[in-house]
């Protein structure tokens, strides 16, 4: 007998990692569309790029994380260890360089 529901807990957090997948696609694209037009060169359009990749990553590896979950809680008996926190520090280490990248800009726009 097995006391997993499989619609509950890991389906919220796939969710919100979309969620936050969908978010910083939709600030990529903004950047994308801004930042060349504002600064004036082309070159400030990788940033929009880069963040797109890392959102499709970010997408991919939700559905990967939840069916990991599923696998693992619906085992009966020994049902061994969760997904480690890849994703989550994967993602504090973008938002640290998105940060840090938007304070370069802003020192050297001010020099």
């Amino acid at each position: 007998m097995t006391l997993f529901d499989p619609g509950l807990q890991p389906e919220r957090t796939e969710l919100a990692w979309r969620r936050t997948a969908l978010a910083l696609g939709a600030g990529s694209l903004v950047a994308f569309r801004l930042l060349p037009a504002t600064f004036g060169n082309p070159v400030w359009a990788f940033g929009g790029v880069a963040g797109l990749a890392v959102a499709a990553g970010f997408w991919i590896a939700a559905r990967q994380r939840y069916s990991a979950v599923n696998a693992v809680l619906s085992r009966d008996g020994d049902r061994g260890m969760l997904p480690g926190a890849l994703p989550i520090a994967a993602l504090a280490t973008v938002v640290l360089l998105i940060g840090l990248s938007s304070l370069a800009v802003v020192i050297i726009g001010a020099a």
